[in-house]
């Protein structure tokens, strides 16, 4: 590993570190906040997974999120968004290739050698940070923005064991049945339609929902909500009675103005699940 820079941040401190990637075959980047207590010993983490175009830098820089994780004694996770570098496949559009890995393992070419971002999230990343910083494994939520909100549903829900709670700021709820979605899953994953249930937040809602508490924000001027169909993963929340809310925020965009505005709620949300875990 390599750090890149580390500065003092709400009595705690902000990494942004480098290293090799087995699984994506490249050099990937992450940030990882510390509050004051990891000189103590180990503290619970929250992930963050951003959304289309951003890196590890949207959310740790934008999202205001290290003022209240440090209040609340947790760590913070923002890792970037795809592969990256020479040699990564790439693609002229903004919602596919770099900056757009959609958290899945790719299985065709040109993707196939580095877009593992499933594994790579769930996996690598994960035994990484748990060799080499104070931090309890044992306590993990996760939240994400966007894209990061669809890569955050659906690995909750994969990994009910794992995560002690779930949010998400306007997620991509349904791609099987959006643009931001249909066009990526299937670049990556194939026309086979069955491959792409595992990353639907809507489906896998509908078959397993989630053990822990589910907090969605979304707001209702956001210039995006018809290729992020609140309405469907809400649907499926309410028939299956998940233990959830699901709040449409008057006036609100796909900003990280909206982000900002609501993150004490998501960081305080996450804290109250992992404290009490």
């Amino acid at each position: 590993m390599e750090t890149i820079s580390s500065n003092a941040c709400f009595g705690g401190t902000q990494h942004v570190i480098k290293h090799a990637s087995s699984s994506c075959a490249c050099d990937m980047t992450f940030a990882l906040f510390l509050p004051p207590e990891a000189k103590d010993g180990p503290v619970p983490v929250l992930w963050f997974l951003s959304g289309l175009t951003c890196t590890h830098e949207n959310a740790m820089v934008k999202a205001g999120a290290q003022a209240w994780a440090a209040e609340q004694g947790i760590a913070l996770v923002f890792p970037d968004t795809s592969p990256r570098g020479e040699g990564v496949a790439n693609d002229e559009a903004y919602d596919l290739g770099q900056g757009a890995g959609f958290y899945v393992n790719a299985t065709l070419d040109p993707w196939k050698p580095h877009f593992q971002m499933w594994t790579y999230i769930a996996d690598e990343l994960p035994a990484l940070l748990a060799e080499n910083f104070p931090l309890d494994m044992e306590r993990q939520s996760i939240t994400g923005h966007s894209m990061g909100g669809h890569g955050a549903l659906t690995l909750a829900m994969s990994f009910p064991d794992r995560f002690t709670s779930v949010s998400a700021f306007a997620p991509i709820t349904h791609p099987i049945a959006s643009d931001w979605g249909r066009k990526q899953l299937t670049a990556y994953l194939g026309a086979d339609e069955s491959t792409w249930v595992a990353h639907d937040a809507t489906l896998l809602m509908q078959e397993k929902g989630f053990d822990g508490p589910v907090l969605i924000d979304q707001g209702t001027d956001d210039q995006f909500l018809d290729l992020l169909q609140p309405e469907a993963l809400s649907a499926a929340m309410a028939k299956r009675r998940q233990n959830g809310m699901f709040r449409m925020q008057p006036g609100y965009d796909h900003s990280y103005f909206f982000i900002a505005t609501f993150m004490e709620d998501h960081v305080t949300f996450h804290a109250d699940a992992l404290w009490s875990a």
